[in-house]
């Protein structure tokens, strides 16, 4: 039984002198500085609303400074609910998992083992005895990580790791995003619906008078034909706007995980769209690519790749095994306390590739073009963030001029329907000047409303661009799904 007690401190001893041998071959990894511009070339400083670069402001729930409880409440039930979350929490967890796997590769492996046979020999050609053989006990098994191919693997599972939280939070700030934008959709085209309808009521009595005064054979028939025209065209616009809304409702409700109609109720009464802040705190270009977590995904993709450049050369080096066995071994099931029933083995083992037809280097090579296309991704990633805000910029601040512009066409045609309705009662023009001014009244209207609406889903971009709807102090589930 003394000699038993040495065997943990010989594997111990064993692996120590191992381990003050090791190197880690493989690229050391070193996180890339992106070329980000000093500033935004999209911001002017007589834009409305303002935008400020001096601070980066809290974007982690910027859909509170729409001021829309009904807004607010949708994205927050869609961050609790969504089903694309739930999937990313679930990579997540797979990836967690996986570095669990890959850091116990660092620690020997021990089984333990029981078994008890019985044997009967022939008579003719043996003794024609039964025997019985009892045995127990353990068995040990380590790899030295003499060349870091654990390690790097090690590190390539954390880095993973730290890339699935980074795509959950990514995929917070889609789903929020998304959430927002379908919502606009629904209050745009409610809006759009309202001056459809109302356009209708409008061509409706202009047709009652033209049939008045055909009645009265004060017109032809062809102003009343026209009127009924006019209005009828009028008409089919609405079923194809009821449509898109009842499509925009149902993407919302997925979103939010529920069944389509689920939310009908609730926004079946037509609201006004969210308000645009006078103020936006931009930051700059910096302060917008350490804030996206699809940018920190991409790094932290480049970085896992690296280090698997380490584990595919460190399968080039020897690897070195040890494995150990104590245990006990009798005849008898009693007999197993015995001291002298006690069975120890010590293995040292070598193993080291000599000729594999140049795999292995190929494996190498493989893997360093994969570490590449991560790289190359990683700077895609950047161009795409930068680009993203400058395009939401442009949007935002060009999209305001263009409103005030339709907001001052509409009045006028409004006026201008509304005076050609009173010449044509009164019989002083002809038919043609009230179709023509009732058709520019809705098309105007239609496309404020629709510039209007286009205005928050630029807003919605542009805190989307800059890495909004997250933030590992408010939201639990990024705080516990962290490494």
């Amino acid at each position: 039984m003394n000699y038993l007690t040495h065997i943990p401190r010989m594997l111990t001893i064993a692996g120590a002198l191992a381990l003050t041998a090791c190197v880690t071959v493989g690229p050391d990894y070193r996180s890339p500085a992106p070329d980000a511009p000093a500033g935004w070339n999209s911001i002017d400083a007589t834009a409305q609303p303002a935008l400020k670069t001096d601070a980066t402001g809290d974007l982690s729930r910027w859909w509170l400074s729409l001021n829309d409880p009904l807004l607010s409440e949708l994205v927050d039930g869609a961050l609790k609910a969504s089903p694309d979350l739930r999937s990313a929490k679930a990579k997540l967890r797979e990836a967690r998992a996986r570095r669990a796997v890959a850091g116990a590769g660092l620690f020997p492996e021990v089984t333990a083992s029981g078994n008890a046979s019985r044997s009967h020999s022939s008579e003719e050609t043996g003794s024609g005895d039964t025997r019985k053989l009892y045995t127990a006990g353990f068995d040990a098994s380590w790899e030295l990580d003499l060349f870091g191919g654990i390690r790097r693997g090690i590190e390539a599972a954390g880095a993973d790791l730290e890339a699935s939280v980074a795509s959950l939070h990514d995929a917070q700030v889609s789903l929020a995003a998304e959430a927002a934008q379908n919502y606009a959709d629904i209050r745009t085209l409610q809006i759009r619906l309202g001056i459809a309808r109302d356009n209708l009521a409008t061509q409706t009595e202009t047709l009652q008078i033209t049939e008045w005064r055909g009645q009265a054979g004060l017109v032809s028939s062809q102003d009343v034909e026209q009127a009924r025209s006019s209005r009828e065209q009028t008409r089919a616009q609405i079923p194809s706007l009821e449509t898109s809304l009842a499509e925009a409702e149902h993407r919302l409700e997925i979103l939010l995980g529920k069944a389509p109609g689920a939310l009908h109720e609730r926004l079946a009464v037509p609201g006004r769209l969210p308000d645009v802040p006078d103020r936006i705190a931009v930051g700059i270009p910096a302060d917008t690519l350490r804030q996206r977590p699809d940018v920190r995904a991409a790094e932290r993709t480049l970085a896992a790749e690296t280090a698997r450049v380490g584990v595919a050369r460190a399968e080039r080096y020897p690897s070195f095994t040890l494995t150990g066995s104590i245990g006990l071994e009798a005849l008898t099931l009693g007999a197993l306390g015995n001291g002298g029933a006690a069975t120890s083995s010590l293995l040292g083992g070598i193993a080291a590739p000599i000729f594999n037809a140049g795999r292995l280097r190929s494996q190498v090579e493989i893997q360093d073009a994969v570490r590449e296309q991560a790289q190359v991704a990683y700077e895609q990633a950047v161009l795409n963030a930068l680009q993203e805000v400058e395009n939401s910029l442009v949007s935002l601040t060009r999209n305001r001029e263009r409103a005030e512009s339709l907001a001052s066409a509409a009045d006028s045609a409004r006026n201008a329907a509304e005076l050609a309705r009173q010449r044509y009662g009164a019989g002083l023009i002809d038919f043609q000047p009230v179709l023509e001014t009732q058709r520019s009244v809705l098309s105007v209207e239609d496309s404020l409303a629709v510039t209007r609406g286009d205005g928050v889903r630029a807003l919605i971009s542009l805190y989307k661009a800059l890495g909004g709807g997250w933030s590992p102090q408010n939201d639990t589930s990024a705080g516990k799904d962290t490494p």
